[in-house]
């Protein structure tokens, strides 16, 4: 509690609140937002309107953030028993445990109060279900028995595709569904690659991720299966569904062979770090890239270059 005190009178006001930015772990994120994006332009037919997508972007940042905050309170005993979460703001003594709780409720609040007033209640309900599911299911449950704590847990991550289809039309239906099934079939490829890199750490304070466990060979096997689920139900969007059309399915096959490429080279040297390294990094590039591209599909300009094209083929 000494250190604790001594650490916050050191810091200046920036100080202050560089550490409570660096609570929410901004850098998760800007992928959650995309993702909700993505949703929107789907179910509005590429014509979003662009207050309805500015307050439903804030309202699941702050749901986000109000989770990560939540996540740094419950998680502090592990964040500083390791070496690479010990620096963090609440390990470190530069916020209080019940400050950060303040804070992430603020956070909550307002992204329901957000969601609820300007965009309608089933999307405010599903972010906060998102904050509920992770805290009680993934960080409270899940992380700390189960080396399937990345499978089921990564429900969480999957929600705001949900809370993005619901602001715009009110309900939900298949699509927004098989969004939620993407993202949920990427996550294990997606964190696993990194718990392979820094599984020591996971080792050093008891939590099961599946490379301390099962090691690395059952893991990468894990990998391969899950980015074989991932790709394939990728193009459900385009076919049978048929929301999204060429344009989106040619940059989904692209995506998808490199998604492959790298979790097979993984596959033949599951103990390569730079490998894993890789795969990880490109596991963000790709769900960015692809969400990217349902966008694109998704403007009324592509719909009229595709058709320009189609028409002098003709």
């Amino acid at each position: 509690m000494t250190g604790t005190s001594i650490a916050r009178q050191n810091q200046n006001f920036s100080e202050v609140i560089k550490s409570y930015y660096q609570l929410t772990k901004p850098r998760i994120i800007p992928l959650l937002l995309i993702t909700t994006a993505a949703s929107m332009w789907i179910a509005s037919e590429g014509k979003v309107d662009p207050f309805l997508l500015i307050v439903t972007l804030l309202g699941g940042t702050l749901a986000a953030a109000s989770a990560q905050v939540l996540n740094c309170i419950y998680d502090q005993d592990i964040d500083y028993s390791m070496t690479r979460t010990r620096k963090r703001p609440i390990p470190a003594g530069k916020v209080q445990p019940r400050h950060a709780l303040v804070f992430a409720s603020v956070l909550g609040v307002l992204s329901v109060s957000l969601l609820t007033v300007f965009a309608n209640l089933l999307a405010a309900l599903l972010a906060m279900s998102g904050i509920v599911f992770y805290m009680l299911i993934y960080t409270h449950w899940l992380k700390r028995h189960s080396t399937q704590n990345i499978v089921i847990g990564g429900a969480a991550g999957s929600i705001p595709p949900l809370v993005g289809w619901a602001a715009v039309t009110g309900n939900l239906s298949v699509v927004p569904w098989i969004l939620f099934a993407i993202i949920f079939l990427w996550t294990p490829p997606h964190f696993w690659a990194l718990a392979l890199m820094i599984k020591e750490d996971y080792a050093e304070v008891g939590v099961p991720m599946l490379p301390v466990i099962k090691g690395e060979e059952a893991t990468v096997e894990q990998i391969w299966v899950y980015t074989w689920l991932v790709v394939p139900c990728s193009l459900l969007l385009m076919y049978p569904l048929g929301n999204l059309g060429i344009v989106y399915g040619a940059i989904a096959c692209y995506l998808g062979y490199k998604f492959l490429y790298k979790a097979w080279e993984l596959k033949q040297d599951p103990t390569n770090n730079p490998l894993a390294r890789s795969l990880f990094k490109y596991s963000i590039f790709y769900m960015m890239l692809l969400c990217v591209g349902m966008i694109i599909d998704t403007l009324p300009i592509t719909h009229q270059l595709v058709n320009m094209v189609f028409s002098c083929g003709g």
